[in-house]
């Protein structure tokens, strides 16, 4: 038996200026070239030996596709917790599990504008993980390829060459320099 979907399983929360829920859209049409403040999450997953993973986009991302990131993000669904958006995206986007979720970037807020005109716009703090599944098993809809770095190998990335990574990656390099 199969079920269908509720109707909050692909809605992005909506903000005001000040952080505030003032409604919901669909996630497909809300990256746009005028995507409104919304709600979104970054995590950083650690493994035991106190290695980062980093992802890189899948091609048929809509924004920055093929690009290196942080280990994965995505958008709470209304009423849905960090906490458990962060473990969901993680099931979703590399099949594992995770444990020792914690704030890195309470209070992250970027914008940035894709090649193609898609804007980022979003209030998304930046947390991390802890996962003991040495291979994740990337979703091809969601990431291309994941590779485990020590993080000073991706501030050194950052500093020399941001161009070749997501823009928020760059932007996050103080929760980066906390996981060091």
């Amino acid at each position: 038996m199969t079920t269908s979907p509720t109707t909050t399983d692909d809605l992005v929360v909506l903000l005001d200026e000040s952080g505030k829920a003032i409604g919901t859209a669909p996630r497909a049409t809300v990256h746009t070239t005028s995507t409104p403040l919304h709600l979104a999450f970054s995590c950083h997953l650690r493994d035991d030996a106190g290695r980062v993973l980093v992802t890189r986009r899948a091609l048929g991302k809509r924004t920055w596709p093929g690009v290196w990131t942080n280990s994965f993000c995505g958008h709470p669904r209304p009423g849905e917790s960090f906490e458990d958006a962060v473990r969901r995206h993680a099931q979703h986007e590399l099949g594992i599990e995770v444990s020792d979720i914690e704030p890195l970037l309470p209070d992250f807020r970027y914008h940035a504008i894709d090649a193609a005109g898609v804007v980022e716009n979003e209030i998304c703090p930046v947390f991390s993980a802890r996962t003991a599944s040495p291979a994740p098993v990337s979703n091809p809809d969601e990431v291309m390829e994941h590779r485990w770095v020590d993080v000073a190998d991706v501030l050194s990335v950052v500093e020399r060459a941001p161009w070749a990574l997501s823009p928020w990656l760059v932007e996050q390099e103080p929760a980066l320099r906390l996981l060091g």
